[in-house]
């Protein structure tokens, strides 16, 4: 029996954001032979006629989609808010991958925090955020890797690997010094914990280690500096308002100025506990 083709989500809200998401999503459709879901979130109040035309319209999207990059392309209309919504159907449909069209931190964003952030936090499945189109149609051969102390960051080996085995990608693992010993007794815990699997699943790597600095602006720097394709990050563990408020540094490398796609991760304890991926 042939085996199920993968899932890639792109929601779908009709804007040049959303055509870059497509793009990206073609791209990693055709090297690992996945199908792809553009989902469209509507009113919960909707009425039938205008739920018609906006599944018309999405549908022409789709077409237009599989035309241009050959590809299979499927429509999904729900109603809800992209907060929850979005999460719910990747999650339900058990996606291997979301990928999402940002508009950065820009106007009222700065002050309430990044929408990005806000929904991709409720998902099971890695979200990759694009702010352009991709470069090229080629593999993706740099993946930059930062790693701290939080004990979550082994849960984005998962993707790392996956991205290193269907991309052929060179791993680039940035560490930045710190002084607390007892944090960075943590941090190479994490680095050692890395490059094992990285070595066990045949994945190139190299290990840039940073001065004492803020790793979100590293990330950055670093990544621009070598014309990476990807950055891999976690997302906060349990984030509150004042994540959104201040800043967490995964939405300042979201936003990043060089729009860099950025894959983000969520902390789940099942990927630790289970850690099949790593064992195979």
């Amino acid at each position: 029996m042939e085996k199920e083709k993968e899932i890639i989500v792109v929601p779908w809200d009709f804007t040049v954001k959303a055509e870059y998401a497509l793009a990206h999503a073609a791209k990693i459709s055709k090297m690992i032979n996945a199908r792809i879901h553009l989902l469209h979130i509507v009113d919960r109040k909707i009425k039938t006629g205008e739920y018609k035309k906006m599944e018309a319209k999405l549908g022409k999207v789709a077409s237009n989609g599989m035309e241009l990059y050959d590809i299979e392309i499927n429509i999904a209309l729900i109603p809800g808010t992209i907060f929850t919504a979005i999460a719910e159907f990747v999650n339900e449909e058990e996606a291997s991958l979301v990928v999402m069209g940002t508009h950065g931190m820009k106007g009222m964003q700065k002050l309430t925090g990044s929408w990005a952030l806000k929904v991709l936090v409720g998902s099971k499945v890695p979200f990759i955020v694009v702010q352009d189109m991709p470069k090229d149609m080629e593999k993706y051969q740099n993946i930059v890797f930062p790693v701290d102390f939080r004990s979550e960051n082994k849960e984005k080996l998962k993707m790392t690997i996956f991205m290193g085995k269907y991309f052929d990608s060179k791993v680039h693992i940035i560490k930045t010094v710190i002084s607390d010993k007892s944090l960075l007794k943590k941090t190479n815990i994490n680095l050692n914990f890395a490059i094992k699997y990285l070595i066990q699943n045949n994945i190139e790597y190299e290990i840039h280690e940073m001065k004492k600095g803020h790793l979100a602006q590293q990330t950055i720097s670093f990544a621009e500096s070598i014309n990476a394709d990807l950055i891999l990050i976690m997302t906060t563990k349990n984030i509150t308002v004042a994540d959104y408020m201040l800043g967490a540094q995964e939405q300042q490398i979201i936003a990043n100025s060089s729009k860099i796609p950025v894959c983000c991760v969520n902390p789940r304890a099942s990927f630790a506990s289970k850690a099949q991926f790593m064992y195979g």
